[in-house]
């Protein structure tokens, strides 16, 4: 089941100060940038940039992403790793709030997230 309308203003204003903080520079936006999308009931966070050869074409490169587990009110988080797949964060493969997933991203004690 989606996001409510307020769980997914929640979000958004979490993404907000977190993109204050990890957003490239505005005048280089143009040729990387991050962004999130929120999918059912996960955040998926990455960078994007364009691709050289094919104007108006882009690429992104998945960074981490966040599914809420409502039954237990936890959010699972996720890292990609080379295989491109999806892989649980095992240093803390949950957390209790969406803040707390943006800390542990924003962070990346491991090396995880932004290599």
């Amino acid at each position: 089941m989606p996001f409510s309308e307020a769980e997914k203003t929640n979000i958004e204003s979490a993404m907000e100060v977190f993109f204050e903080r990890r957003r490239p520079r505005e005048e280089v936006r143009d040729k990387l940038d991050l962004a999130y999308r929120i999918e059912d009931q996960s955040v998926v966070i990455y960078l994007i940039w364009p691709i050289r050869d094919k104007p108006g074409k882009i690429r992104e490169e998945m960074i981490a992403k966040a599914t809420y587990v409502k039954s237990r009110m936890k959010w699972k988080v996720y890292w990609m790793r080379a295989d491109m797949k999806w892989h649980l964060y095992s240093p803390e493969p949950e957390v209790k709030t969406f803040p707390d997933f943006l800390i542990l991203v924003d962070e990346d004690a491991n090396h995880c997230f932004w290599g």
